[in-house]
C-alpha cells in the first residue's frame, strides 16, 4: 500500500530536478529510492555530461526510478578543448619564462645589453600575458556556463511538463527556476531541497550572478510548499533569513542501514598495499580545496612513519597536481596513497579497515561553516574513530555520540583569507588529536558502531515522507 496516497487512487508522480549527471549524487538517488519505495512514480531530470561518460539517456534504474539525462547544448563539446588549449598556452608561457636565459649544455650565456639585463624569470611579461588572457576569456567562460544552465532549464521544463507531476522536487538553487515553472504550469506542489547554503557556497566572485541567485531563492522559497535541508544550522538560517513560517525539514545525508561493517573486509590496506602493522588515516570524498587534505598531509609529517594517509575519492587534475607538490614538500611521498573512488553505497565498507577518519571542512564560506559532511556519517558507518575540525553541526554529532575528538581550526578573516601560518598550527593540533585517538581507539569504535544503528537514511526518510504527506494534502 502506498505511503503517498492520492484521492483518485493513482500513484503520486514526482519530478526531481538536479543539475548534475546524478550518477554519484547519493542524496538524490536515496531520496528518489525512498519516494519510489513509498509508492510514487519518480523521474530524475538530470543533465548529460557526455565528455565525462554520461551521455543523454532515458532509462530505468534497478529500483524502478526513471532517470532522464537531458542533452547538452552542442557547443559544450568545446569546453574541455578550450580548457586544454588554455592549459597549453599557460605551459608555453611558463616554459618561455624558464628557458629564455638557459643556454644549451656546455655553452655560455650571451651577455645582454645593459639596458635589458633583467632576469626573464623575474620579467612580468609572460605572467602579464597569461593574466590578460585569463581576464579576456573570463566573460566568455561565464557566458558559456550561463547558456549551459539556461539550456538545462528549458529541457527540464519540457520534460517535466510532459510527465504531469504532482510534486516537483528541486535540488539546490540552480533548479528553482525550472522547478517553479513546472509547478505553475502543471499545478504541482514544489519542494525545495537545499543541499547547502546556496547563497553562501564556495564559488568564485560573481558580481551579477550572486544577486540573481539571492533574488531567485528569496522569491521562490516563500512560494514552495515544502523546504528540506541537510543541517540544523542551515535550516535555522533559511527560516530566519526568509521569514519562513515553519523550520525547514531536516533530512541529513546519511548512509542507508546495512550489515555492520567488518574491518576484515575493508579495502584501504589492499588498495594502498599496506601491512597489518601500519596505521591508516582515512579520507573519503571529493579531493578538492578546503577539505583539510593539505593540513592532514602536514600533520602526517609530524606522526610516526608507520602512520599512512589513504585517500578514497576523485578530484580535478589541476588540484591533484598541487596536492602532489604538497606531498613532496612535506616529505611523505611514501605515506600518502590516492587509491581512486568506489560507488557511494560502498564507501563505508571500503573504509572499514582504517584506524581513524579525519573530517575537516575549512569554513571559507558560511555554507562550509554550517555543513554536516557526508564523510562524517560514512566514517561512523565504517566504525571508525573520528578526528574532526571544530564546526558547530559536526561538533554536535561527534560529542553527542562520543565517536571521536574535536580539534581547533583557524577561521578566515573578513576578507576570506587564512593566515599562512594557520596550516602549521592546525597540523600540530590535528596531529596531537590523532595521536591521542590512535593510542586508545576502542571506546570510539564501540561508540561509532552504536551510533551507526541510529544514524541511518531510513530514519531520515521518515521526515521526508512526512513532509510529502503534508504537501500532498
Amino acid at each position: 500500500m502506498t505511503e503517498l496516497p492520492r484521492p483518485d487512487g493513482r500513484a503520486t508522480r514526482v519530478a526531481m530536478l538536479v543539475y548534475n549527471d546524478a550518477h554519484a549524487d547519493s542524496r538524490v538517488l536515496k531520496t528518489a529510492h525512498s519516494l519510489r519505495e513509498a509508492g510514487a512514480e519518480v523521474t530524475i531530470l538530470a543533465v548529460a555530461r557526455a565528455h565525462l561518460g554520461y551521455p543523454p539517456t532515458t532509462e530505468r534504474l534497478p529500483d524502478g526510478v526513471e532517470l532522464v539525462r537531458v542533452r547538452e547544448p552542442g557547443f559544450i563539446t568545446w569546453v574541455p578543448r578550450l580548457k586544454k588549449a588554455l592549459a597549453r598556452v599557460r605551459t608555453q608561457l611558463s616554459a618561455r619564462r624558464g628557458t629564455a636565459t638557459t643556454p644549451p649544455p656546455g655553452a655560455s650565456a650571451p651577455t645582454p645589453p645593459a639596458e635589458s639585463r633583467i632576469s626573464p624569470a623575474a620579467s612580468p611579461r609572460p605572467a602579464l600575458r597569461g593574466a590578460v588572457l585569463a581576464k579576456a576569456l573570463d566573460p566568455v567562460d561565464r557566458l558559456a556556463r550561463t547558456a549551459i544552465l539556461v539550456h538545462y532549464w528549458a529541457m527540464a521544463v519540457r520534460e517535466g511538463r510532459r510527465r504531469r507531476p504532482d510534486v516537483v522536487h528541486a535540488n539546490d538553487g540552480n533548479t528553482l527556476v525550472p522547478g517553479r515553472l513546472i509547478a505553475r504550469r502543471t499545478g504541482a506542489a514544489l519542494v525545495y531541497d537545499a543541499h547547502e547554503l546556496w547563497r553562501h557556497r564556495n564559488v568564485r566572485d560573481r558580481p551579477v550572478g550572486k544577486h540573481v541567485e539571492a533574488l531567485t531563492e528569496r522569491v521562490v522559497i516563500r512560494r514552495a510548499d515544502g523546504v528540506v535541508t541537510v543541517s540544523p544550522s542551515i535550516a535555522r538560517w533559511l527560516q530566519r533569513t526568509y521569514g519562513l513560517r515553519e523550520l525547514p525539514t531536516l533530512v541529513r545525508n546519511i548512509p542507508a542501514a546495512g550489515e555492520p561493517t567488518d574491518p576484515a573486509r575493508g579495502r584501504l590496506r589492499q588498495l594502498a598495499g599496506l601491512a597489518p602493522t601500519d596505521q591508516v588515516i582515512a579520507y573519503g570524498g571529493r579531493i578538492t580545496t578546503s577539505r583539510g587534505l593539505e593540513e592532514t598531509i602536514a600533520a602526517l609529517a609530524l606522526l610516526p612513519g608507520h602512520v599512512h594517509l589513504v585517500v578514497l575519492g576523485y578530484g580535478d587534475p589541476g588540484y591533484l597536481a598541487q596536492l602532489d607538490r604538497r606531498i613532496e614538500q612535506a616529505g611523505v611521498r611514501d605515506r600518502v596513497h590516492l587509491v581512486g573512488k568506489v560507488a557511494p553505497h560502498e564507501v563505508a565498507g571500503a573504509l572499514a579497515d582504517a584506524d581513524l577518519s579525519v573530517v575537516f571542512v575549512r569554513p571559507t564560506c558560511l555554507s562550509y561553516e554550517y555543513s554536516l559532511p557526508n564523510k562524517l556519517f560514512e566514517a561512523i558507518h565504517a566504525g571508525l574513530p573520528i578526528a574532526a575540525a571544530d564546526l558547530p553541526d559536526t561538533r554536535e554529532v561527534v560529542e553527542r555520540y562520543g565517536v571521536g575528538e574535536i580539534f581547533g581550526l583557524v577561521r578566515p578573516d573578513d576578507d576570506g583569507e587564512v593566515p599562512p601560518s594557520s596550516t602549521d598550527a592546525e597540523a600540530v593540533a590535528m596531529a596531537a588529536t590523532i595521536t591521542r585517538i590512535l593510542a586508545d581507539p576502542d571506546a570510539y569504535r564501540r561508540a561509532a558502531r552504536a551510533a551507526a544503528s541510529e544514524l541511518t537514511w531510513q530514519h531520515e526518510e521518515e521526515a521526508l515522507l512526512a513532509l510529502y504527506r503534508r504537501v500532498l494534502r
